[in-house]
């Protein structure tokens, strides 16, 4: 990594972005020594130029920035943290430092795709989605049929919390059968979106 330290004296811009959410948390600013730190600790670490000094974010509050990715831009004079924050980003207790909620449900469907990757490439006996996968395509594709099905019987009844619980079961299995199949909701949002535009 070659970043370019000289061409705004010594440091150079930071966007830190949730992990997972991808929400904008704060911008700061780092010099060599806060990235070696960084990279070292796992806890986001700025220069501050307030206080003269190396400055982890979370010290004293304890709402440290797990640091996830590092990417530099094009220019190579300005960089991008992914991290995971522990409790609330801004000093004055709010998500982000741009007051904005860094709350975003979809969000946890990457979460969930991940650990049902995780499960079919490093099962464990004590693993459902595991022992899905150990069963092979047709019974994964046979849970996706049966899910469908006490979905569209719970839809004819009025009962949120039991339709919602099969519809919760239908994504789940869905989304163990793309990757079964080998496929990610990507490429199926990929398809809508090429549908959309005709």
């Amino acid at each position: 990594m070659e970043i370019d330290f000289e061409k705004h004296g010594g440091l150079v811009p930071v966007v830190v972005q949730d992990a997972n959410t991808n929400i904008v948390l704060m911008v700061a600013f780092m010099n060599r020594e806060a990235l070696e730190e960084t990279k070292n600790s796992g806890k986001v670490t700025f220069f501050s130029r307030t206080k003269g000094r190396l400055w982890t974010k979370g010290e004293s509050s304890g709402h440290f920035l797990m640091l996830k990715e590092i990417i530099q831009d094009c220019d190579n004079d300005s960089l991008l943290i992914k991290a995971e924050p522990i409790g609330p980003t801004c000093h004055t207790g709010s998500d982000t430092c741009f007051n904005e909620s860094n709350h975003d449900p979809i969000a946890f469907i990457r979460t969930l795709t991940k650990t049902i990757s995780d499960r079919k490439n490093q099962p464990s006996d004590s693993s459902y989605t595991a022992s899905l996968f150990k069963k092979g395509i047709n019974k994964v594709a046979q849970k996706v049929g049966e899910e469908a099905v006490e979905l569209v019987i719970e839809a004819k009844d009025d009962n949120k919390d039991l339709f919602m619980g099969e519809a919760a079961d239908l994504l789940f299995h869905y989304l163990v059968l793309l990757e079964a199949k080998g496929y990610s909701l990507t490429e199926v949002v990929k398809v809508l979106e090429g549908r959309h535009k005709k």
